[in-house]
């Protein structure tokens, strides 16, 4: 065989299954695990080979990645009867790549250590939409051998890499930039209410902050979702909810104040009562909307001409 070492693959969802077929693609041998055949079925179609359980899933593999929902999975199938921590062997390497509280990543890496078993935390950073074009954003942290040699397998879905400390760096990073992806919604959504109520329409407001010093990835991704006011999820209103939670537990451990944190996390909660936990979280915009009496705008107003344009 060449270079390209064994890789199992445990949660082959939204984000798992763009990025383990990405790893295929590249050449390496790939074990896959995930209780749903319909999850696991087109990526075994193109190849890779099915574990049932976690022991054959170690036995196929020399590298274990995790992309999974939350600390309650992870916990399930690191710590349970037959799960990880008690099948992984010495030598073996296993990378989280979900976004789960230091906490819980603390607690495996001192488990694995006993058992000389690498421990690569590396969550992402992206969207459905970047994990199926290959341009997520890695954040490891863990022994440095281990990601000198993931980072060819992390270029075949990133196209950046970070390396940032031995212990938990990237955990704290990750919930960073959820605090600002959160917030980011919950601020757009205030400012553009406001700039509603002042007679301009979406398509103008964002055509120019696209273009401002506010200008920023997430809201030009997230423009024409809110110009058509389609709120299918990428990343949902319960799922911001989970992420916000984590970030509030870390900085009660540590002791952070975060005032506007938890205040926006409210606001999440309301919306979740409101009915739309399964929208996009950029949906946080109706609630503003409602409470300031405004009605949903008219999807075909004119977008500024571009005579107006001016540079920011």
């Amino acid at each position: 065989m060449s270079d390209r070492f064994r890789v199992g693959w445990v949660g082959i969802g939204k984000m798992g299954a763009p990025m383990s077929r990405h790893a295929l693609r590249a050449g390496y041998p790939l074990t896959v695990f995930d209780p749903l055949p319909e999850n696991r079925a087109t990526i075994v179609a193109e190849g890779a080979t099915v574990a049932y359980t976690f022991e054959e899933l170690a036995a196929a593999s020399d590298v274990i990645i995790l992309t999974i929902p939350n600390d309650a999975v992870l916990n399930e199938l690191v710590f349970s009867a037959g799960g990880l921590a008690e099948v992984m062997t010495s030598g073996q390497t296993l990378v989280e790549m979900s976004t789960v509280s230091p906490e819980i990543s603390a607690s495996i890496a001192t488990a694995l250590e006993k058992k000389s078993v690498n421990y690569l935390r590396a969550p992402i950073s992206g969207s459905t939409t970047t994990a199926s074009a290959g341009k997520l954003s890695v954040m490891a942290s863990g022994p440095k051998p281990s990601y000198a040699k993931l980072e060819p397998l992390f270029s075949s879905f990133a196209n950046r890499s970070f390396y940032l400390g031995e212990g938990e760096e990237s955990r704290y990073l990750k919930l960073v930039l959820n605090a600002l992806v959160g917030a980011t919604a919950a601020l757009l959504g205030e400012a553009l209410t406001l700039g509603r109520k002042g007679n301009l329409s979406m398509e103008t407001m964002l055509e120019v902050i696209c273009e401002s010093a506010v200008a920023s990835p997430l809201i030009a991704y997230k423009r024409d979702l809110l110009v058509n006011r389609n709120f299918d999820p990428a990343f949902s209103v319960s799922q911001m909810m989970k992420d916000f939670d984590l970030i509030l537990g870390a900085a009660k451990t540590d002791h952070v104040p975060m005032f506007l944190t938890s205040i926006i996390r409210q606001q999440y909660e309301s919306a979740f009562a409101e009915g739309l936990a399964e929208k996009d979280f950029f949906v946080l915009i109706e609630q503003y909307e409602r409470l300031a009496g405004l009605e949903a705008p008219i999807s075909d107003a004119t977008p500024m001409p571009k005579s107006n344009r001016k540079s920011a």
